[in-house]
């Protein structure tokens, strides 16, 4: 690896923080190295001392925010999970997501409808699937409509076929983790101009 220069598909613990906050906007650096120090997560280290944290590392890292926040879950208990049940482990049925996700069948029936979910083959969904599915639900608490959710799905869209047009996947990972860093800075500058 280059000095100075991040390995791809690793994060640094600021790239993490970006990603983390627009579910988790109450997450900080400290936070982090907080579940770090407890042992929750364990990012590689350069050389130099610097974290590096993997797709993987973040998924916990989400996990863990999750489970504190929407179960109230403590430290232990939330290790316990991590340690039988590995956040990365794959696809999981529609019937383990409504089970992780608390929907109903119904719900989620209609959100596939929508456009907002969609399995993948074998009709199975992702962790990331879990992840979206908890931030509709707390975005439709605060009172977002269908219809708004349906614009944020176009607009995700519009960003797949532009990602589509490179060819190499490392890029493409790296881009997208982009896109969503600068989307939130641009959504935050337009409403302290507002």
């Amino acid at each position: 690896m280059t000095a100075g220069r991040p390995q791809r598909g690793v994060s640094s613990i600021g790239a993490v923080l970006a990603q983390l906050r627009p579910e988790f906007p109450d997450v900080t650096i400290s936070k982090i190295r907080f579940l770090e120090a407890e042992g929750l997560v364990r990012p590689a280290r350069t050389a130099s001392g610097y974290r590096q944290f993997s797709v993987a590392d973040v998924e916990r890292l989400r996990f863990v925010l999750s489970a504190q926040r929407d179960r109230y879950l403590p430290l232990k208990v939330i290790r316990e999970q991590l340690d039988t049940t590995p956040v990365d482990s794959g696809s999981i049925s529609r019937l383990e997501l409504l089970a992780q996700a608390g929907f109903s069948a119904d719900q989620l029936s209609q959100l596939e409808r929508d456009g907002l979910l969609r399995p993948g083959p074998g009709g199975r969904f992702t962790t990331d699937d879990i992840t979206a599915l908890r931030t509709i639900r707390t975005m439709t608490g605060l009172g977002v409509e269908r219809e708004h959710l349906r614009a944020v799905r176009a607009a995700a869209d519009h960003e797949v076929v532009l990602l589509k047009s490179f060819s190499d996947t490392e890029t493409v990972r790296e881009l997208a983790d982009l896109f969503t860093s600068l989307h939130t800075l641009l959504v935050r500058a337009g409403l302290r101009q507002s």
